[in-house]
């Protein structure tokens, strides 16, 4: 009976801005009449990343809420027990309405933890980890600095007095890529030939032959290889070693990480042209301890979204979707850093206030 059967749950994981939420929106697009549930681990009070993947054709029943579940109280790989389990014990009681779950972790999290939290048996018996697929921004890792804004992420790392501060960003990329049994390269198309070959042989020497690589652009790629991997990881994960285990060796206390030390101011501003958006967002990335912004705006004269991210000196955009009737045309953004100081930001904003 579909009841009995356990759901597959999908881990993605990878830096903030490598693209797991663009790779998301792409599986639940081109879902085909699959049940899935998402769970996103994300910060900001808008929910920004749950916003995108809404709308993508999840098959959820009527009733039943949309779908994306967001949890933005912390790190899932830190608050396992207050946080993920109450969500995964609610989808277990749903077994029979779901084909599939996706996790999308937060920027820094830590697969292990998360992973053997379906040994737990009121989520063993119900759920298997499908796969744990770690997104890499391939541009990034070529440039030997594995993420998009290094700094960013560095600088979160090391905020946590628990943590040695001479571990690495280096470090914590491989604790990631450890726990992979899929590796999705980001970005493809900004990688050449000779480029690819020296991915290549720089993930070769940190990954099983046994773990899979594809390389996709903006995200597309066919459900097959994402989905339906079968490789029940949460069998196979106490016997990963981590940087993380070795630096945390003989400690009785639970460590928690840098997560909980960012901060997350949200801006609403009125419909705006394209110019003035994007050289408010850059002039709050110069002036501001800026790791990510990300949200969505209104444009005068376009019936369509607008979807922006920026994670340090790289910005995209693209419009989504066409404005609902019954929706507020307004613009809405999230800056995620430290010391943020809400009246600096939308001071860099000024066509808002003439508005």
């Amino acid at each position: 009976m579909r009841d009995l059967a356990k759901i597959p749950t999908t881990i993605v994981t990878g830096f903030l801005g490598s693209g797991k939420t663009t790779l998301l929106r792409h599986l639940l697009e081109n879902a085909d009449g699959r049940r899935i549930a998402v769970i996103v681990n994300e910060f900001g009070e808008l929910g920004i990343d749950g916003e995108l993947l809404r709308g993508c054709g999840l098959g959820c029943e009527e009733g039943e809420g949309d779908g994306v579940i967001e949890l933005a109280n912390g790190c899932l790989c830190c608050t396992v027990q207050e946080e993920f389990f109450p969500v995964m014990r609610e989808l277990a009681a749903r077994r029979g309405e779901l084909d599939h779950i996706l996790i999308e972790t937060s920027g820094l999290a830590l697969p292990k933890p998360l992973v053997q939290a379906f040994q737990w048996p009121e989520i063993k018996s119900a759920c298997t980890v499908d796969a744990v697929v770690t997104v890499v921004d391939g541009p990034a890792v070529l440039a030997g600095t594995f993420a998009a804004d290094p700094q960013a992420v560095d600088a979160a790392r090391r905020a946590d007095p628990n943590l040695d501060h001479e571990v690495g960003l280096h470090e914590l990329f491989e604790d990631q890529l450890s726990c992979a049994d899929l590796v999705v390269v980001t970005k493809g198309d900004l990688i050449d030939e000779a480029g690819r070959a020296r991915l290549d042989t720089l993930l070769d020497a940190r990954l099983p032959a046994s773990v899979e690589r594809v390389y996709a652009e903006h995200g597309r790629l066919p459900l097959e290889v994402v989905l339906g991997l079968g490789r029940a990881a949460e069998d196979r994960i106490d016997a990963i070693r981590t940087h993380h285990d070795a630096h945390h060796e003989g400690d009785d206390h639970h460590h928690h990480h840098a997560h909980d030390r960012f901060q997350s101011l949200s801006l609403e501003l009125p419909e705006m042209p394209v110019e003035a958006l994007e050289a408010g967002v850059r002039e709050a990335l110069a002036r501001q301890p800026v790791y990510r912004v990300k949200g969505f705006a209104a444009v005068p004269g376009k019936p369509m979204r607008l979807v922006l991210q920026g994670v340090g000196r790289r910005m995209d955009r693209h419009f989504d979707r066409r404005w609902r009737p019954d929706e507020p045309r307004r613009t809405r953004l999230v800056f995620i850093g430290r010391d943020l100081d809400a009246d600096a930001l939308a001071a860099c904003f000024p066509a808002a206030a003439e508005a």
